[in-house]
Parts: structure tokens; C-alpha cells; sequence
């Protein structure tokens, strides 16, 4: 009788190893299944990211050379506010709107 129990028991140990190897197994297949689809989610993260950061770059390129026309156009106004200070400003603004002419200046009248 101590023979069978002994192949009884060996039979238990060895169903309870491969139960023990298969649950093992499944945990591992789970775990690598697990870190795939957290890699493929980071992969598809990074992407998109560089992406943005791409559309991001663009759209800084495009506000350097708004800043850089603004400057110009700023450049542009304070030369034009020195102007507007001169007196050939208003010597200019007279003759335009007023029509007048200095003294020892000629004016030809085109005829009709």
C-alpha cells in the first residue's frame, strides 16, 4: 500500500508542478502581453508628440518673421515721426494742401 500512495502522491506533485508551470506561464504571456501594449502606446504617444512639436517649430518661424516685420514697420513709423517733426514736413503738408510756394519759387500753370 505505501507503493501506491507513493505513486498517488508523486502523481499530485507532479499535477500540482504543472498546474504551479502553467499558471507561471500564463502569468508571464500576461505580463509580456501587457508591456507590448504599453509600448505600442508609447510609441504611438512619442509620435503624435513629434508631430505637434513639429506644427509647434512651424508656427514659431512664422511669429520670429511677424516680429521681424513688426521691428521693420516700427522702424518705419519712428522715421516717418522725425519727419513729421521737420519743417519740411509742413513746408510739404503746405504746398499739398494749401497750395503754397516759397517767394523766389516758380509755378507753372499747365494750359487748358
Amino acid at each position: 500500500m505505501s507503493k501506491t500512495r507513493r505513486q498517488q502522491s508523486g502523481s499530485r506533485s507532479r499535477k500540482k508542478r504543472n498546474t504551479r508551470l502553467r499558471h507561471y506561464r500564463q502569468s508571464i504571456l500576461m505580463i509580456c502581453m501587457v508591456l507590448v501594449f504599453l509600448s505600442g502606446a508609447l510609441a504611438i504617444g512619442s509620435l503624435s508628440l513629434n508631430a505637434k512639436n513639429a506644427g509647434y517649430k512651424d508656427q514659431e518661424k512664422e511669429l520670429q518673421a511677424q516680429i521681424e516685420e513688426e521691428k521693420q514697420r516700427s522702424e518705419e513709423i519712428d522715421e516717418y515721426e522725425e519727419y513729421v517733426k521737420s519743417d519740411q514736413y509742413i513746408k510739404d503738408t503746405a504746398e499739398d494742401k494749401l497750395g503754397l510756394v516759397d517767394p523766389n519759387e516758380i509755378v507753372f500753370k499747365p494750359s487748358k
